[in-house]
């Protein structure tokens, strides 16, 4: 008889977990202002590892189709290091990585004295963790609803408010799921329904680092989310709601890593009395403990830096990563970064690496660079543009929901303004 109690308070608690886990999260008594109801709508689309090159590569029907009929971008930048929280943060704040805190996937405060990781989903939802005024946090404040199906620190008060209607990340929902729950927050009457909503699709990210750039399954995976932002367009039509705008971007590129023969950590570094380092694969960020050494052990590992690497010195990081000694805001980045040349990586005995990587610079390497496409009433139509920094988006969306942007940014509206009937 105990066992059998035991078996069904072990369904139970894992049935009420499996739903919790998927549970839309309200935040109770907000509504728009009138003026807000009378605003467009925006929807920000991000395809993860979703590369420049991919539609026209793979043959994305629906997102040629819709970049055709919009505007399209030759690329659009990723920030350095092109790494997906960093960049996900950065499109939604405007700001650098280094400027708004989420300098990599993981790393130490030494102010904190803690870890942040992208896997700890207590981190994850601390609003502290976060600089910066989230696109979110921006429109709330201002009256206007705004919803997430997933965005980096959507799940947080990152910015003082969270969107109204969100989901804490999972990834049991198919993309088809996803666009029903978009579509569900657009059938809400005027006064709840949101004006800003953001959507997240993992699965090009995935393939790409577990078979590579140039797979079948990354083939399918871009197939996959052209036919559900298709899906989205089609029945957004059908809804016959006016003035819905459509952003479709991705945080990075992807290209297949050199993994039979990575760079090794240079045996100084594995000292731990002296120093933490931080270990992306496609980035090393060094700490050096005792500050009186950096300059003697930089000038050591510049000694013995090979073609394949390149030694910095944080002081002189070159300008144009925003990712200086002068830029790093929360102290998070490290005195010395060890940055290869791609397709090259950095690997510890014994550890393995994925099939395809990001977080190079994308200037020197073309394969991080990311899509941008935008399409609806707002926008031009057949127009093509050149490269630009992914901070740019964040002014952009603001100005197509009216929203006043009321802390500094990087990004500057004068760079997509062009794009704006």
């Amino acid at each position: 008889m105990k066992k059998y109690f035991f078996l069904i308070l072990f369904i139970t608690f894992n049935l009420i977990f499996s739903q919790s886990d998927t549970a839309q999260i309200v935040v109770p008594q907000r509504e728009n202002s009138k003026l807000s109801e009378t605003k467009p709508y925006v929807i920000l689309i991000s395809a993860d590892g979703f590369r420049y090159d991919y539609a026209k590569n793979y043959k994305a029907e629906n997102l040629l189709k819709f970049a055709a009929n919009g505007v399209a971008a030759e690329a659009m930048m990723p920030s350095f290091p092109s790494i997906t929280f960093p960049n996900h943060y950065s499109i939604i704040t405007g700001l650098y990585p280094a400027h708004h805190g989420l300098v990599d996937n993981y790393f130490y405060d030494y102010t904190r004295k803690d870890f942040y990781s992208m896997s700890a989903k207590d981190k994850v939802r601390d609003g502290s963790w976060y600089g910066g005024q989230p696109l979110w946090s921006l429109a709330e404040k201002q009256g206007m609803l705004a919803a997430s199906m997933f965005w980096v620190g959507s799940e947080s008060d990152a910015g003082g408010k969270r969107p109204t209607y969100y989901y804490n990340y999972q990834e049991k929902f198919s993309p088809e799921d996803k666009v029903e729950k978009v579509m569900s927050w657009l059938k809400l009457p005027l006064d709840k329904r949101p004006h800003f909503i953001t959507l997240y699709f993992p699965e090009v990210d995935h393939e790409g680092h577990s078979f590579g750039p140039d797979s079948p399954q990354t083939e399918a995976s871009v197939k996959l989310i052209d036919s559900a932002v298709g899906s989205l367009v089609q029945k957004v039509k059908e809804l016959g709601l006016q003035n819905v705008n459509f952003i479709f971007l991705s945080d990075h590129g992807m290209i297949k890593v050199a993994k039979e023969d990575p760079i090794a950590i240079p045996e100084m570094l594995l000292d731990k009395t002296r120093f933490d380092y931080y270990n992306s694969q496609t980035l090393l960020r060094v700490v050096v403990k005792n500050p009186a050494e950096v300059k003697t052990v930089y000038r050591e590992l510049k000694k013995n830096q090979t073609k394949d690497y390149k030694v910095y010195l944080d002081k002189r990081f070159p300008k144009r990563y925003h990712f200086s000694e002068k830029d790093d805001r929360y102290n998070r980045i490290g005195q010395i970064l060890l940055v290869p040349k791609a397709p090259e990586i950095f690997l510890e005995k014994g550890k393995k690496s994925s099939f395809g990587k990001h977080g190079y610079d994308p200037k020197t390497t073309p394969e991080m660079r990311a899509t941008f496409y935008a399409f609806g009433p707002a926008f031009k139509e057949h127009l093509e543009i050149k490269k630009f920094s992914n901070v740019n988006v964040y002014p952009l969306v603001a100005k197509i929901l009216g929203l006043e942007i009321t802390e500094p940014i990087d990004g500057n509206i004068k760079v997509l303004d062009k794009i704006l009937k």
